[in-house]
């Protein structure tokens, strides 16, 4: 039987209880795994830039940023519940285009519809993704021009806060991504090795359980990306 695809998740809510409630709900789903919950919103950013983060439940009303604002700062923001306890906002909510509104307190029976949204409106992205990674290029775009690379060309992409540096045998060229949106574009040869590196599998010149080297370059393994890792190289 074919393993179902587990999704990650992130909460951001101002309340600790809150967080929790939605934690105590999230684990009834075997298909999503909650990464973390946070209490301010700024604090989620590198999560957001460094993991694969499927969907995220944002709370509205915080101090310092709303969740409205915080989602309208990312330039690839997964997809959103909100969490709130005014229904006054939800018409900016799906402007926003977000999956669904939740009201404190939030009961489980609403929460499960939420859930069926995500999993019914992921599907069709997977597909799309798929069809993605049967390309042999990228689209890059830096210093206002459109660069087609041929992922056979790219050793290695690191992140750069909100930019990624790519990394290609004659060149290297900036861009405005997060390494989570762009890992999605890339075909199978490529893997993430780090919260900070996503490597190309075929320019590999040493590997351990602890590292790998492509030309000059050593880039340890992250802790978190061990079994993977370990699972493709073999």
């Amino acid at each position: 039987m074919t393993a179902k695809p587990k999704y990650k998740c992130i909460i951001i809510d101002d309340e600790p209880i809150a967080i929790k409630v939605i934690q105590e709900h999230l684990d009834k789903f075997d298909q999503i795994v909650c990464v973390n919950g946070f209490t301010k919103a700024i604090d989620a950013i590198e999560v957001l830039n460094t993991e694969n983060i499927d969907l995220l439940f944002l709370d509205i009303n915080m101090p310092g940023i709303s969740g409205i604002e915080f989602l309208k700062s990312l330039s690839n923001p997964p997809k959103v519940i909100f969490t709130t306890a005014y229904r006054n906002f939800a018409v900016d909510a799906f402007d926003l285009d977000a999956l669904d509104y939740l009201v404190k307190p939030i009961s489980f029976e609403r929460f499960l519809k939420a859930i069926n949204k995500f999993l019914s409106h992921i599907k069709p992205k997977q597909n799309v993704e798929n069809k993605a990674n049967n390309k042999d290029f990228i689209i890059l775009k830096a210093d206002k021009k459109n660069y087609k690379i041929k992922f056979s060309e790219i050793q290695f992409i690191e992140s750069l806060d909100n930019y990624i540096k790519v990394h290609t045998s004659e060149f290297s060229i900036i861009c405005y991504e997060s390494l989570s949106a762009i890992e999605k574009e890339l075909s199978n040869d490529f893997l993430r090795i780090h919260r900070s590196y996503i490597i190309n599998l075929t320019k590999i010149d040493v590997f351990t359980s602890s590292y790998v080297e492509i030309g000059d370059r050593k880039f340890t393994i992250g802790r978190n990306y061990k079994e993977d890792i370990a699972k493709r190289l073999s």
